[in-house]
């Protein structure tokens, strides 16, 4: 991920959380973060729990994500320690006294000033943008969309003239692994008409053409599912199978060679250990050759590794193939 990739996931995200968006620039962005947000992100678990208890309104943090520093706003300045010991008579801190602690164990002149807005650089692989993605994958797992309709219904005097019908199809995103001493990722996403049993590839580029929504339109009924989740996921993986097993599998033949040279070449180093040492070396020897081939079967033997990232229940109305370049598959080839 470049870094203007970086700042529109960000971005995504906290409007997806809810996160009040104060400050917006192309190299940063200032937020203050939703209760969700805060839950996940700032790790302040004893404070939540004393919100929870008490029922007292929260209090979210306010963050400042850089993702270009050349570009973004400068560090406030800061206050000389003589300035704050030489204020005469100060005043309450009205923002303390308005706070939880402040309502709950009374009002404390600060030390210092107003805590600046914590400030963090987001790029890729950074410890807050893995922070991010972790949340993401732990609750966007699954979700249940429906197509939004271009225009609105008609209707007359009875009601709407005319109800649609949606088919309802089983997505489900894939990250491959082919992985030997070197590994390749690849992303399939698979879908599935519970109605039908159409099935297609590519289908998060189909997605992209539909103006989705967690809500059912107006006017719209759902059609009967003939096909379970257990039978359409099943399917899926038959899909993705059959997929997989037409591909040029040179590189694990090859990557079967790497581990046979391996051991061959470590075999000899350890028959002339064994031949030259006494019986009780022998043993510790043995076994830590043992413990050398399992690690390099480990690391050389080819294998194939498929993980379900997300998936989800995607509800749309008929003529899907029409509106999308990208062609179907009646069925598992």
């Amino acid at each position: 991920m470049n870094r203007i990739q970086v700042q529109q996931f960000v971005e995504t995200y906290m409007e997806a959380t809810d996160c009040q968006i104060i400050e917006k620039a192309p190299g940063y962005i200032t937020v203050k973060l939703s209760p969700q947000a805060d839950k996940d992100l700032t790790g302040r678990t004893y404070y939540w729990g004393f919100v929870e208890r008490t029922g007292a309104p929260p209090e979210t943090m306010t963050f400042t994500f850089v993702f270009d520093p050349e570009r973004s706003p400068p560090p406030p300045a800061k206050r000389s320690p003589g300035a704050a010991a030489g204020a005469a008579n100060p005043k309450p801190d009205i923002a303390n006294a308005d706070s939880i602690l402040g309502r709950y164990f009374g009002v404390s002149q600060p030390a210092v000033a107003a805590s600046r807005t914590p400030r963090e650089e987001v790029t890729f692989g950074s410890r807050r943008l893995m922070q991010l993605f972790a949340s993401v994958l732990a609750k966007g797992r699954f979700v249940r969309m429906y197509e939004q309709p271009v225009a609105p219904p008609t209707r007359t005097g009875a009601g709407y003239s005319a109800s649609a019908g949606y088919h309802t199809w089983l997505a489900v995103n894939y990250v491959v692994e082919l992985a030997c001493d070197m590994k390749r990722s690849e992303w399939h996403s698979l879908g599935i008409n519970l109605a039908t049993g159409e099935m297609a590839e590519q289908f998060h580029e189909r997605l992209q053409a539909l103006r989705l929504s967690p809500n059912l339109p107006e006017g719209v009924h759902l059609r009967t599912s003939q096909l379970s989740l257990a039978f359409g996921t099943a399917q899926l993986e038959t899909l993705l199978e059959r997929k997989l097993r037409r591909y040029d599998h040179g590189w694990a033949d090859e990557a079967l060679d790497r581990l046979a040279a391996e051991l061959a070449r470590i075999e000899g180093y350890y028959d002339s250990q064994l031949q030259t040492a006494d019986e009780q070396e022998r043993r510790a020897i043995a076994e830590q050759f043992e413990n050398r081939k399992r690690e390099i079967d480990w690391q050389y033997r080819p294998k194939i590794i498929a993980k379900v990232v997300n998936c989800g229940l995607f509800h749309t109305a008929d003529g899907l193939r029409e509106r999308t370049d990208i062609s179907c598959q009646g069925s598992p080839p």
